[in-house]
C-alpha cells in the first residue's frame, strides 16, 4: 500500500468536491493530511485491539472538526457541504472514527443544540466543541431497537428538584469514555418521551464495555445500567419531550451516516485500486485485467451515486427543506451500495483481503455496522414508503 496522501478523491468522477468554496477546499485538504499522516498509521491497531487511541481526541478539535454544523457564538457555521466532506474524509481513514464524531458531534452535541435552552448550550457545548468533554446519545435499549419509539422500557420520574431515571441501554457508541450522555427516558407521569443529560461519575450510572464487536471495534460501545440516577431537573432538555424531538436529531444525523457511507467506500475502493495496480499474476499487473476493471468500474459507479445523493442531502440541509424520507433514503439506499461495494474490494484482493494490513477487511466489516445503526434498511424503506403512498406499514 502506498504511504504517499491522495491529492483528491479517488471516486468523485464527477468533481462533486468542486462544489465547495476555495477556501473550504484549501481546509479540507489540510484536514486530510492530517488524516492521512497521523490518524490512518495507527487505525489498524487500535482496530485489532478494540482501544481508542484518546491522545488524537484534542487534534480533532484542533483541525476544526468538530461543532462546525452549527450556529456558536465562538464559531461560525461552515456549510452543510463542506461538514459532509469531513465525515467523508474520516471515514475514508477509517469509519470507526468517523462514528465516534458522528456520535460526539451529530447525535449528542446536536441534541444539546436542538433541543436545550441557550443555558444548557453555554453549559455543556463550548467544552464539547474544544474536546475537554466527549459526548454520547443513549436512545437504543436491550429489548427495544427499531420499535424503541413504542417500546422505550428507561423511565424518568420527578422527585423534587430532581429527576430519578431507571432502565438500561445497549449499544451506546462512546458510552464507556463519555463526560457528557444524553440519555432518553419515558416520563412515568405523562407516558412522554423525554431528554436529560447524565454526566460522568453520577450515582447510579454504571457503563460497561460491550466485548466481542467484530465492526467498528475501535468505537467504545457500552451497555448502561441506571439504577436510581438521581440528575439536577435543569439537566432535563427543555426542547426534549417526545419521540418527535428525538426524531428531529436523527434526520439530521442519518444525512451524516450517509456521507460515512460513501467513505467508506471510498476507502475500500481506493485500496483496491492500489493494490490492483501493484499486485501481478500471471507476469502483469492484475489491474490490467478484464475482470478487475468491470469489479473497479462497478465499485466506481456505486460510489459516484451514493456521493451524488449526499451532496444533495447537504444542499437540501442548507435551504432548510430537508425531509425525513430523503434522510431515510440517503442513509438505506448509500450504506446498501457501501455494502456492495466493500464486497467487490474484498473480492478483487482474493485471499489477500482478509488481511488487516491491507485495510479492506476492516472496511468489509465496518459496512455491517453503517448498514444497521440509526435505522436499519427495513426501518428506513418504511418511512419512504409511507411518503410515496400517504400509507403508514409500520406496526
Amino acid at each position: 500500500m502506498t504511504d504517499e496522501m491522495p491529492a483528491d478523491l479517488p471516486g468523485d468522477l464527477y468533481g462533486y468536491e468542486t462544489l465547495l468554496t476555495d477556501d473550504e477546499r484549501k481546509e479540507l485538504t489540510g484536514i486530510r493530511r492530517f488524516l492521512h499522516e497521523e490518524v490512518r498509521p495507527r487505525v489498524n491497531d487500535a482496530w485489532e485491539s478494540s482501544e481508542f487511541p484518546m491522545d488524537l481526541v484534542p487534534r480533532f478539535a484542533e483541525e476544526g472538526m468538530v461543532g462546525r454544523s452549527y450556529d456558536l457564538e465562538h464559531q461560525p457555521r461552515a456549510s452543510r457541504l463542506f461538514t459532509g466532506f469531513i465525515a467523508l474524509e474520516t471515514s475514508r481513514v477509517d469509519p470507526s472514527m468517523a462514528t465516534f464524531l458522528g456520535v460526539h458531534n451529530g447525535l449528542s452535541m446536536g441534541s444539546i443544540v436542538m433541543l436545550g435552552s441557550d443555558e444548557q448550550r453555554a453549559r455543556w457545548v463550548p467544552d464539547m466543541v474544544a474536546f475537554d468533554k466527549i459526548g454520547a446519545f443513549a436512545l437504543t435499549e436491550p429489548h427495544g431497537g427499531s420499535d424503541v419509539a413504542r417500546g422505550l422500557e428507561t423511565t424518568a420520574r420527578r422527585d423534587g428538584d430532581e429527576w430519578v431515571i431507571d432502565g438500561a441501554k445497549r449499544w451506546i457508541g462512546n458510552g464507556t469514555i463519555a463526560d457528557v450522555v444524553v440519555v432518553f427516558a419515558r416520563d412515568v407521569a405523562d407516558d412522554s418521551v423525554k431528554t436529560f443529560v447524565v454526566e460522568k461519575g453520577t450515582p447510579g450510572f454504571t457503563p460497561t464495555k460491550m466485548e466481542g464487536k467484530y465492526a467498528l471495534r475501535t468505537v467504545q460501545n457500552a451497555d448502561i445500567v441506571f439504577e436510581d440516577c438521581r440528575v439536577p431537573a435543569e439537566n432535563k432538555l427543555e426542547h426534549g419531550n417526545s419521540f418527535k424531538d428525538v426524531n428531529r436529531v436523527l434526520k439530521l444525523t442519518r444525512g451524516g451516516v450517509a456521507w460515512s457511507a460513501v467513505g467508506c467506500q471510498m476507502g475500500a475502493f481506493e485500496a483496491a485500486i492500489t493494490y490492483a495496480k501493484e499486485r501481478s499474476q500471471f507476469g502483469r499487473p492484475i489491474a490490467g485485467f478484464q475482470l478487475i476493471q468491470d469489479l473497479l468500474a462497478r465499485m466506481a459507479g456505486n460510489v459516484t451515486a451514493s456521493l451524488g445523493m449526499a451532496v444533495r442531502v447537504s444542499q437540501l440541509q442548507e435551504e432548510g427543506v430537508f425531509k425525513d424520507e430523503q434522510a431515510a433514503l440517503a442513509k438505506a439506499f448509500v450504506t446498501g451500495r457501501a455494502r456492495e461495494t466493500v464486497a467487490l474490494a474484498r473480492e478483487l484482493f482474493g485471499g489477500n483481503g482478509i488481511l488487516l494490513e491491507n485495510d479492506v477487511v476492516r472496511y468489509f466489516a465496518d459496512a455491517e455496522a453503517l448498514y444497521s445503526y440509526e435505522g436499519t434498511r427495513e426501518i428506513n424503506s418504511l418511512i419512504v414508503g409511507r411518503a410515496l403512498t400517504g400509507v403508514s406499514a409500520f406496526v
